[in-house]
């Protein structure tokens, strides 16, 4: 699974998202609404979710294993420093 496109749209209110992100999944799959949200221990990604009846959000699609979640978040807050550090 590649990576093949990342679009970042800044979230300029206040609150701890920063962004959101829709990634291209080998030039075939697209998935929107990944938020970049600012933690006590740095950045890191939310998958897109839903709120279920009981209150509780639930992701709507999201990786099986910690490697590919990984490999998502690494390449989505790469390129997330890369336009900050345009601006800058």
């Amino acid at each position: 699974m590649q990576i093949t496109d990342v679009r970042i749209r800044k979230v300029e209110k206040e609150g701890k998202m920063r962004a959101v992100v829709s990634i291209t999944i080998d030039e075939e799959f697209v998935v929107h609404d990944i938020k970049v949200i600012e933690g006590e221990k740095g950045l890191f990604i939310a998958m897109p979710s839903r709120r279920a009846t009981d209150g509780e959000y639930r992701d709507i699609a999201h990786p099986i294993n910690s490697q590919t979640r990984e490999n998502i978040q690494k390449t989505i807050l790469d390129k997330y420093q890369e336009e900050i550090n345009v601006e800058a």
